[in-house]
C-alpha cells in the first residue's frame, strides 16, 4: 500500500497570469503558499485483474478506458498501470465539479501521480510531478486553467512562481523570518462563502478575454513583484493593500468573478476590521480570504458568523509519500508499461 499527501494552496497576487496565452507573449507571476489543506490518495495491488477507484463514487472496470474519473484514468496511462490496481481517494476540503478556489483539482492530479510512481517503484521530482500533472489537465484534458496550481501542491513552501515565455517556470521561496510568517498566518483568515460554482465556466471566459484585458494582467504581475517585495521588506500593511489591488483588478478578467453577494461580504468584512482580501481560485464563489489584525478578528467573525471559518497553517512540503508497506506492495516492473 502506498499512501501520498498533497497540500491544496491560497494564491495572493498573479492569477491569470499563469494561462499559456498569456505569459508566451511576455511573463506571469504568481505569489502563494502551499497549505495544510490535503488531498490523500492510497493506492494497493488489486487481488484480481481489475481496477477499482474510489471517491464520492465508487468504479469498477476491466479496462482504465472504461474508467470515468479523467484524471484518474490519464494519471493511470502516463505511468503505465492498466490493471490489477486499486485507488481511493479523499480530502480536507469539499471536492467535486463546484471548486472551493484551493485548487484541490491540481492537488488530486499531482497526488495520484506520486502515489502511483511510488507503486511502481520510481521516484518522480516536484518538477516531473507538476509538469505531469499539467500536461494532463491542459494538454489531454484541455482544462481552461493556469500553471500555478500543479506547482505549489508539487513544491509546497510559500513561494514566487515565474512562467516564461519559453515555457519553463522558476519557482522561488519568498525569503523573510520565520516570525513574519508567523504574523502573517495569524493575520489571514478564510471564510467559505457557501456559495458554488463550476470554475472551468469562468476560467474559459478569462482565457478568452486575455487579449483585450492585458493591461489588467500587466498589472497583476507587477503586484506580485510587489507583494513578494513587501514580505521581504516586512511590511504588512503593504501586504494586506497589495492583496486588495490584486482583487479590483483580478475581477476585471471575466464576468462572474465576483457578484452582489460576495461584494457584499467584501464590504462588510472590511467595515469589520478586515484591510484587505480576495476571493480564492477562479472566483464566483468558494472561500474568501481575508486580511485582519488579530484585534479586529473577533469582530469579523461576529460579521460573518453564518459562515465557517477553515483555519489553516503555511505547509512547506509539498506532495509526499506518507506511508509504504512494502510487504503489501508486490507489483512487478515487468507489469508495467513504462
Amino acid at each position: 500500500m502506498i499512501i501520498s499527501r498533497t497540500p491544496m494552496r491560497v494564491s495572493f497576487a498573479g492569477g491569470g497570469t499563469d494561462f499559456e496565452n498569456y505569459y508566451r507573449n511576455g511573463s506571469g507571476a504568481v505569489v502563494s503558499t502551499a497549505v495544510d489543506k490535503y488531498i490523500y490518495i492510497t493506492v494497493n495491488k488489486k487481488f484480481d485483474d481489475l481496477i477499482r477507484v474510489s471517491y464520492s463514487s465508487t468504479e469498477i472496470v476491466d479496462s482504465v478506458d472504461k474508467i470515468e474519473h479523467n484524471i484518474i484514468r490519464e494519471s493511470l496511462k502516463l505511468v503505465g498501470i492498466d490493471k490489477g490496481i486499486d485507488i481511493v481517494y479523499m480530502g480536507d476540503v469539499p471536492l467535486g465539479s463546484a471548486g472551493v478556489g484551493l485548487g484541490s483539482s491540481s492537488s488530486l492530479a499531482v497526488g495520484v501521480l506520486n502515489a502511483l510512481y511510488a507503486y511502481t517503484g520510481r521516484y518522480a521530482s516536484p518538477q516531473k510531478l507538476a509538469e505531469d500533472a499539467c500536461r494532463i489537465e491542459i494538454d489531454i484534458l484541455g482544462h481552461p486553467i493556469g500553471k500555478q496550481d500543479q506547482y505549489a501542491a508539487a513544491y509546497g513552501g510559500f513561494n514566487y512562481i515565474q512562467f516564461n515565455h519559453d515555457d519553463s517556470i522558476f519557482v522561488d521561496p519568498v525569503i523573510c523570518p520565520r516570525e513574519l510568517k508567523e504574523t502573517l498566518n495569524n493575520r489571514l483568515m478564510l471564510f467559505y462563502t457557501g456559495v458554488t460554482r463550476v470554475s472551468s465556466t469562468i476560467l474559459e471566459k478569462q482565457n478568452k478575454n486575455i487579449p483585450e484585458k492585458t493591461r489588467y494582467l500587466d498589472r497583476l504581475v507587477a503586484l506580485a513583484k510587489e507583494l513578494r517585495m513587501a514580505i521581504v521588506n516586512n511590511d504588512l500593511d503593504a501586504f494586506a493593500d497589495i492583496l486588495n489591488e490584486c482583487w479590483k483588478n483580478k475581477v476585471q478578467l471575466a464576468d462572474g468573478i465576483t457578484n452582489d453577494e460576495i461584494d457584499t461580504m467584501y464590504k462588510k468584512a472590511l467595515k469589520a476590521g478586515a484591510r484587505g482580501g480576495k476571493l480564492l481560485g477562479a472566483g464566483g464563489g468558494g472561500f474568501l480570504l481575508l486580511y485582519c489584525e488579530e484585534k479586529y478578528q473577533d469582530n469579523l467573525r461576529l460579521t460573518f458568523a453564518g459562515f465557517k471559518e477553515s483555519r489553516f497553517n503555511f505547509e512547506s512540503q509539498g506532495s509526499k509519500i506518507i506511508y509504504i508497506s512494502d510487504c503489501d506492495v508486490s507489483w512487478k516492473r515487468s507489469e508495467v508499461k513504462v
